[in-house]
């Protein structure tokens, strides 16, 4: 695994949105899944969620409608988290819910309404 500069800019990252023991968790990842764990660290998080031209903020709320539409909840519910500790509201995150109606469907709407109840649940915050 290439522990350069990226890779760890992309672990101080993913410890900021995701908790603390990114690192432990990366470096534990099973052979099948390293190489995904090293380009998702170095990648997403070391290089384009770096970039300028977007906060984290508006990042994250472009994350979460795409796992929306995508119907990814698992990759959805991560990422709200995500969003929550980037400053976005669970009220936000309930209007790209809805937004995402229009777009993606039914279905992954309900679904995303489902994991953001979930998520706001396990942050110990109220649904609005």
């Amino acid at each position: 695994m290439i522990k350069d500069e990226e890779f760890k800019r992309g672990i101080e990252l993913r410890q900021a949105m995701f908790g603390p023991g990114q690192e432990a968790a990366v470096d534990s990842a099973p052979p099948l899944t390293e190489k995904l764990q090293e380009i998702v660290t170095r990648w997403c998080f070391g290089d384009i969620w770096q970039r300028e031209g977007l906060s984290r903020r508006d990042r994250s709320l472009i994350t979460v409608a795409m796992m929306v539409a995508l119907g990814r909840a698992t990759e959805t519910r991560h990422h709200m988290g995500g969003a929550l500790a980037n400053g976005v509201s669970d009220v936000e995150l309930r209007e790209v819910c809805l937004h995402a109606l229009l777009y993606a469907g039914i279905p992954a709407t309900a679904e995303a309404l489902n994991v953001l109840e979930g998520v706001l649940a396990s942050e110990g915050g109220p649904a609005r």
